[in-house]
């Protein structure tokens, strides 16, 4: 590389890192006026180059650290989890009187009562921890390992046989959370629920985005939102689709997404093929189109399930941990695709939809480097 060239990447580098804390500085007052009521006084933020923690709070030189390979590798929702994690770190440090061990009682309290992952890792995969209540990880394990093996079914060439597979995977979780939210002598407080982030960060949340979360909400047993991120290599802000809920609940609404998401896009090159379009010009009100059609089943298949006597009342607590982990939110409201020949064909393909495969992690994010854990 010339002299000039490493002049040009040395300078890059320095506007890059000035728009990273620049971000961080933003994100870290969000996180202190959202949950911590605007209590604490702006650090020195600082990047570092190690990959041996993700963050860490020096209370001595009022400085919180973020690991650069974090916030250039990592999805920047896992940046976040961390900034959240060590901000909670410098209320404690400064706000509360305790003498304890870092992660000790007052900080995995603090991180209960805010719905912050006291864990350091960043990553929202979640697993079932060791306040569990007991069974609840044994009934999940068998109910995943039997909805795949209906999803399986469900590929069945025979559509009757893969209908009937479909709509039995789908009894079988309504039966599980009716039994979980029924059952006596559990601590909800203690349900093991956590988060996920769904798809890759998007610059404009479509209507076919909004119906596929709507449907996760409404038939899934999960809560969402739509959750603002920042794009640091492209310098862009965008959006994610973040779900709460049980951990059982979260792979097969994951599944769910990644299905659809996939079978939308190819009955659109399928439908552009048939009638020979040679423009994406109707994409959008296909796609919205199938979700709606999918949607149409799924209220169909509900209603004949409270016609059989099952019917879910969600639980008060995950709302209320969703709440924690988002105390101030808002709504807005955006208008939706065309409603012409394309959209009404996309709703005719998605009725058709037989929700099937079986049920795993998308593993979407491909690889990542090994990042230690912070403090």
């Amino acid at each position: 590389m010339s002299e000039q060239a490493q002049r040009e990447a040395a300078q890059l580098s320095v506007e890059l890192e000035a728009k990273l804390l620049e971000r961080l500085a933003y994100e870290w007052r969000a996180i202190n006026y959202t949950y911590f009521k605007d209590a604490l006084r702006q650090p020195v933020l600082r990047l570092s180059d190690t990959r041996a923690r993700l963050g860490q709070w020096h209370g001595d030189l009022r400085s919180l650290e973020v690991s650069l390979p974090l916030v250039l590798e990592r999805p920047w929702t896992h940046v976040i989890e961390v900034l959240k994690h060590e901000v909670a770190h410098q209320f404690i440090d400064e706000r509360m009187n305790v003498d304890e061990s870092a992660h000790g009682p007052t900080f995995r309290r603090i991180c209960e009562r805010l719905g912050i992952d006291g864990r350091a890792s960043g990553d929202p995969g979640t697993h079932a921890g060791p306040d569990a209540p007991d069974g609840q990880t044994d009934s999940a394990s068998r109910m995943v390992a039997r909805i795949r093996k209906l999803l399986a079914l469900a590929q069945s060439p025979n559509q009757n046989e893969a209908e009937t597979a479909a709509t039995a995977a789908r009894r079988l979780m309504l039966k599980f959370n009716i039994e979980v939210d029924a059952s006596e002598g559990v601590d909800a407080t203690r349900r093991d629920y956590g988060f996920r982030h769904l798809g890759r960060p998007t610059g404009r949340v479509l209507e076919h985005d909004r119906r596929l979360a709507r449907i996760l909400l409404d038939y899934f047993f999960v809560e969402g939102l739509w959750i603002p991120v920042y794009r640091p290599l492209e310098g862009k802000r965008g959006s994610v689709l973040e779900i709460c809920g049980l951990e059982a609940n979260l792979l097969m609404a994951e599944h769910v997404h990644d299905f659809l998401s996939a079978t939308a896009l190819r009955l659109w090159d399928a439908y552009k093929r048939e009638t020979q379009r040679s423009s994406n010009r109707d994409r959008q009100a296909f796609l919205a189109g199938v979700m709606r059609g999918f949607e149409s089943k799924l209220a169909a298949q509900s209603q004949q399930f409270s016609e059989q006597g099952l019917v879910w009342v969600p639980a008060p607590d995950l709302n209320g941990y969703f709440r924690r982990r988002y105390p101030k939110l808002e709504t807005v409201r955006r208008g939706g695709a065309r409603r012409n020949d394309a959209y009404a064909e996309g709703s005719r393909a998605g009725r058709q939809i037989v929700l099937s495969q079986p049920v795993a992690s998308s593993g979407s994010q491909g690889p990542r480097k090994a990042l230690g854990r912070g403090r």
